[in-house]
């Protein structure tokens, strides 16, 4: 009588959490294996002082993409998770104090484009209608099918020229409205998964549909409060988590690989293996083979998403009146995102998002004191050399000054708790090649079939899933990625 099928998932990122749900409920017995204390990778948390601080994301679109892991079991997802909406999506503001709340409420809405031109009402529709299109050809017809190979992109291509992606979301959203503030109001959400609005694809448009169809929400407890929820099935599911072991090496025998190697010498075995690590690092761990240096040095050679600077405070007071979501315009657009994804130059003038979940979750501050998370986009290793030991505390000066002149004038007198996190942090505690939060650059010609690939090309049962491959960065990419990954590695089943 064969074996149960099992399989090894390095990493317990959203995308390797998602996969290893998929798996187990599919009967494929699951370990999945986590280098740091706490599952969640770039999900993770720190608890101080009765505040609750969330590495991040922050941001929860599509929960069906999410209630479906637990569907598959046909358990539900409010077993373990209590999601709320939240409005408005996100607040934006600029210096010179206007300010534009963004939601799914069209007689709102339309009162805020309104407010910055009346004459953009109907562009906008047109341009929603744009966002439709590209959503159900982007996100439902292809969110979840692996490319693993050029045929599958030409049979993409007629969607893709009929849609202009060529074109990058702010030109073709620049040829629907006229107010530049709209334009940014409009086009900043690919920055959430790495992306230039400047440079990326139109079809990223449909993140501006993903968001108006199924609204943005949040985890009571906060995003770790969500991946607890997962482990939680995981392991309901007989799925095994080891923490504190980082994978040394993937072993490989021939055209298939046979295991990991952990940092302590361990050795585990498995039919299949999948990876939600960094896509080069995964190459990395795989020694002696001239295959795996190839696609390492091939995914060098590829543009990489910025970093970014994350500040984290834990200060006294409540903050009802400032939204869940907010981003702080800097008075530059397209040439402050020149800096960040061209130029290698650390801006002095960032745009900043700034996390309150305060205004919808009092449980992750102590009481009468909130959490603040404020986050700026900024190059990653290979593109300016910053030394962050020494720059570190002066961009927190910068990011602290923005807020106090924009929302709390007396931000600096309520701190209790100050830390930031730099992209030295992403190399060192993710192993993120170039210190990258976000992996490959989800620009046109790194999209699809140009992406690190699902099933590798050669180790017929090595797997990749999380933000380096196809869809690419954000929960729905991630979780949709895992979803293409699984698909793979059910009908490769057992050697």
């Amino acid at each position: 009588m064969s074996s149960k099928p099992s399989a090894i998932v390095i990493g317990s990122g959203f995308g390797g959490l998602a996969l290893a749900i998929r798996l187990q409920s599919a009967g494929i017995g699951t370990t999945l294996i986590e280098a740091r204390d706490r599952p969640g990778g770039r999900a993770y948390r720190w608890e101080r002082e009765g505040y609750i601080f969330d590495a991040g994301p922050t941001v929860i679109t599509d929960p069906a993409c999410l209630e479906e892991l637990w569907m598959l079991s046909g358990n539900r997802m409010d077993e373990d998770v209590t999601l709320k909406p939240v409005s408005p999506f996100y607040r934006l503001v600029w210096n010179d104090g206007t300010q534009f709340d963004y939601s799914n409420d069209d007689a709102l809405l339309e009162k805020e484009i309104a407010k910055l031109d009346a004459k953009d009402i109907e562009g906008y529709h047109r341009f929603l209608d744009y966002a439709r299109s590209v959503y159900q050809e982007g996100y439902v017809k292809l969110g979840a099918v692996p490319f693993l190979d050029f045929k599958s992109m030409l049979k993409a291509a007629p969607a893709l020229a009929r849609h202009k992606a060529w074109r990058s979301v702010y030109a073709i959203l620049s040829s629907f409205v006229g107010n530049e503030k709209l334009r940014q109001a409009l086009s900043f959400h690919t920055l959430l998964v790495g992306g230039n609005p400047m440079s990326t694809s139109g079809i990223y448009a449909l993140i501006h549909h993903l968001e108006r169809e199924g609204g943005i929400w949040w985890t009571t407890g906060g995003t770790n409060a969500l991946v607890d929820g997962m482990v939680a099935l995981f392991e309901r599911l007989g799925g095994a988590l080891m923490l504190n072991e980082p994978v040394r090496e993937i072993l490989h025998e021939g055209r298939r690989v046979t295991g990991v190697v952990t940092q302590d010498g361990r050795r585990i075995h498995a039919d299949q293996i999948a990876s939600n690590a960094d896509v080069v690092s995964t190459y990395k761990m795989i020694v002696g083979s001239s295959h795996a240096l190839r696609k390492r040095h091939s995914l060098e050679a590829k543009r990489f998403s910025p970093s970014l600077f994350v500040l984290h405070m834990g200060i006294k007071g409540n903050f009802p009146k400032i939204a869940h979501h907010s981003i702080l315009f800097s008075d530059r657009y397209g040439p402050l995102l020149d800096d960040i994804y061209k130029g290698g130059r650390l801006p002095k003038d960032p745009s900043i998002y700034l996390h309150n979940p305060g205004a919808s979750d009092a449980s992750v501050a102590p009481a009468g004191k909130s959490v603040l998370y404020a986050l700026a986009p900024v190059p990653h290793l290979g593109a300016a050399a910053v030394n962050w030991a020494e720059e570190g505390d002066r961009y927190r000066q910068i990011i602290i000054g923005r807020i106090r002149d924009l929302l709390i004038p007396d931000i600096e007198d309520r701190i209790e708790i100050c830390f930031h996190y730099t992209p030295e942090d992403f190399q060192r505690d993710l192993d993120a090649h170039l210190g990258s939060a976000f992996s490959l650059e989800p620009v046109l010609t790194q999209s699809a079939w140009f992406r690190a690939h699902n099933r590798d090309d050669r180790f017929e049962n090595l797997f990749l899933v999380g933000a380096g491959t196809h869809p690419g960065a954000g929960i729905p990419g991630v979780v949709g990625s895992a979803k293409a990954t699984a698909g793979l590695m059910m009908q490769t089943g057992r050697p």
